[in-house]
């Protein structure tokens, strides 16, 4: 397929779902090959392979826990051995598990740190590894692109959301750290935090007009978001077409993150 990414190939972890599915949509039909990661049932993901052979693209999925870091190496290595090389990292992969303070296990907050930045961390460093070791393509100013998924909880305070708040920080200085240390080698690494989006991870919040009117408070622009708005994000982020950007977080959140109780002066 012809596009702003034709020629790469791009690895999508937490493709089967929500975000990550419609990221592996939009870079698909940018003309990426696209490795489409899961967790458990493969179904989801052959699903996702077919409607993108369909549209004229090509997808790999690939099957891997984040947190583990062999899995990690064992995923790289089954998409790079299909798809000849990965350009573009798309750390998206995600989970929480609620709880208040006092009722928070070890285990609960082991396991979303363990996924959402250990897991991250592990993509992030297996992509740099592969992007200084292959030849550079023509078709991209970068050697490659890793765009990690934060929220608007590495800014914004969320009780009763501890473990997932501190990913969600811990992401944004581990990004950071990794776009200062490789910028050298022509790598370039971002984020996109995602405000309120309409994903089946927090359906409760949308799926009812109470609940979305509920929301939709916290949302100067007036709207609840949609994945497409993030997976558009992260194909810029992706592309030449921003290729002086490294370091830095996209917010997409429809201005969550301007303190919209203080628009009336508090």
């Amino acid at each position: 397929m012809s596009g702003p990414l034709a020629g790469q190939a791009a690895l999508v972890t937490g493709g089967d779902s929500g975000i990550g599915a419609e990221v592996c949509r939009v870079l698909a039909a940018a003309g990426a090959i696209v490795g489409i990661n899961y967790l458990g049932d493969a179904s989801a993901a052959d699903a996702m392979r077919v409607e993108i052979g369909r549209a004229g693209g090509r997808a790999i999925p690939v099957k891997a826990d984040v947190s583990d870091e062999a899995a990690v190496t064992a995923m790289f290595e089954r998409f790079v051995a299909q798809a000849g090389r990965v350009d573009v990292v798309v750390a998206n992969a995600g989970i929480q598990i609620d709880a208040a303070a006092t009722e928070m296990t070890a285990a609960a907050w082991r396991r979303v740190l363990d996924v959402n930045l250990t897991g991250q961390f592990f993509c992030a460093r297996e992509g740099i590894r592969r992007f200084r070791v292959q030849p550079p393509l023509a078709a991209s100013r970068a050697r490659g692109k890793i765009v990690c998924m934060s929220s608007v909880h590495e800014v914004i305070p969320w009780a009763g959301h501890v473990n997932y708040a501190a990913s969600k920080g811990g992401v944004m200085l581990m990004m950071k750290s990794l776009a200062q240390e490789v910028a050298r080698d022509g790598i370039r690494v971002n984020a996109i935090a995602p405000g309120a989006i309409a994903t089946p991870i927090n359906r409760p919040a949308w799926e009812t007009p109470e609940a979305r009117a509920r929301l939709v408070k916290l949302i100067p622009y007036g709207r609840v978001g949609e994945p497409l708005d993030v997976a558009k994000a992260v194909l810029w982020l992706a592309s030449d077409e921003s290729d002086y950007v490294t370091g830095t977080t996209l917010f997409v959140d429809g201005g969550m993150t301007l303190y919209p109780g203080f628009v009336d002066n508090g």
